[in-house]
Formats: structure tokens, C-alpha cells, sequence
């Protein structure tokens, strides 16, 4: 059964790692789809951080949206996908990274890899997408 829009939202708003899909902008390829860590507040955009002129970061760019799809399988297998446009980039700062990591790591492990990721991942920078099309379910207890 499809979640309503407060389910849906509160499910996107918890630590799941998401699988974005972008358009690889080839007629012969499928699209990108790579595991990533994102910030999202219930009504709110989702942001996500990646590397300044990866690959990932032109096709957005070049696609102008993106989609993102989360799940689990227990208690029940439950889905959200949720796609939209971009509304913004920008440099990314030290602190969204951390706010970010700490969403998935356990505490005492955010100082050591914020250091380690803002020093050895290159410039990075943090794509804005507004959720506009969604699609959710709950297969209850299958």
C-alpha cells in the first residue's frame, strides 16, 4: 500500500543509505546509480554532497534532476522513491559534512572521518533537489 504523505516523508527522513539515479545522458547507457549519504527534514529539500566535476556531479548538473530511492526489509519491506529538480549548488562547508556523517556513523567515529573525507576527497560541493514526484510502499508482513 502507497504511505502517506507523513509516512513517506518520516521514512525518507531517517538514516537510510539512498540509491541515486541520474541520467547518464547516453542513448546507449543506462543510468548512473551509485549508493549515497543524504540530509533530508520532513517537508523540507534533500541535499547531498559529492565531488566537485565527478561524474555524478555533471550528469546532475547536465540533467538539471536526480532521483533518490530508499528501503528496508524489516520490520516490513517498505520503499520511497522520490525524484525532482535541482534549485541549487553550492560550495560545500565542513559542517553540512558533519551533520551529514553523523546521521550514519556512530559518534566517535564523525570527528575522524569529517578530517579524513574533507582533506582527501577533494572539493566537494552540495546539490539541492526539491522532492516533486514521489512513489512509496509498505508491503506489510509478505
Amino acid at each position: 500500500m502507497p504511505l502517506n504523505r507523513e509516512e513517506r516523508e518520516q521514512f525518507l527522513a531517517e538514516p537510510h543509505v539512498a540509491a541515486l539515479s541520474v541520467d547518464a545522458g547516453e542513448e546507449d547507457r543506462a543510468p548512473l546509480s551509485v549508493p549515497i549519504w543524504y540530509q533530508y527534514r520532513p517537508g523540507g529539500d534533500i541535499r547531498i554532497m559529492t565531488g566537485l566535476g565527478s561524474r555524478k556531479e555533471r550528469l546532475i548538473t547536465k540533467a538539471g534532476r536526480f532521483c533518490l530511492m530508499v528501503d528496508r526489509l524489516e520490520p516490513t519491506i517498505r520503499y520511497v522513491s522520490v525524484e525532482g529538480p535541482v534549485v541549487s549548488t553550492t560550495p560545500a562547508k565542513k559542517e553540512l559534512l558533519r551533520e551529514i556523517s553523523a546521521r550514519y556513523l556512530p559518534p566517535e567515529k564523525v570527528d575522524g572521518y569529517v578530517d579524513f573525507a574533507w582533506q582527501e576527497h577533494g572539493e566537494q560541493v552540495v546539490i539541492t533537489m526539491r522532492p516533486q514526484r514521489w512513489v512509496s510502499s509498505d508491503l506489510g508482513q509478505v
